[in-house]
């Protein structure tokens, strides 16, 4: 799979451990992410990644910052992007079965740098239910 990952300047720790993983997994990743904890501004990470997942040029998306809910808000603005703030492995099960989310967003003040490798694993591995969700994600765009 081709995944796209960004994060602003809570992520960097938490960016190196999970492209870790999906690399060791065979994964391909798009790094859009900073590197240092610098304070930069977390839309200027996440639309790169929600460019990739609305174009198709990337399969998943990842984005970190420090609530999850900046850098969610600014990824679920385009087209064909479906983001989920998880902060557990069994949210992000359920955004994946039943919301068909696309772009996982971890909070990093909040999780740990292993619970969000975990996080990130389940929502690449869960396959969304179809059927009756299909139905009400398919009402979710304007």
């Amino acid at each position: 799979m081709k995944i796209a990952i960004g994060n602003d300047h809570a992520g960097p720790e938490y960016k190196k451990a999970i492209v870790d993983m999906l690399i060791s997994q065979g994964h391909q990743v798009i790094n859009y992410g900073t590197d240092t904890f610098d304070s930069v501004d977390y839309p200027d990470f996440g639309h790169p990644v929600a460019q990739a997942v609305s174009e198709g040029k990337a399969d998943f998306g990842i984005v970190i910052c420090g609530s999850g809910n900046g850098i969610a808000m600014t990824v679920n603005k385009h087209a064909n992007v479906r983001a989920a703030l998880c902060w557990t492995k069994e949210i992000a099960k359920l955004a994946r079965e039943h919301n068909d989310a696309n772009i996982v967003s971890i909070p990093a003040r909040f999780t740990s740098i292993n619970q969000a490798v975990e996080i990130v694993e389940v929502f690449i591995n869960t396959t969304f239910e179809g059927g009756r969700h299909a139905i009400r994600v398919n009402k979710i765009p304007c």
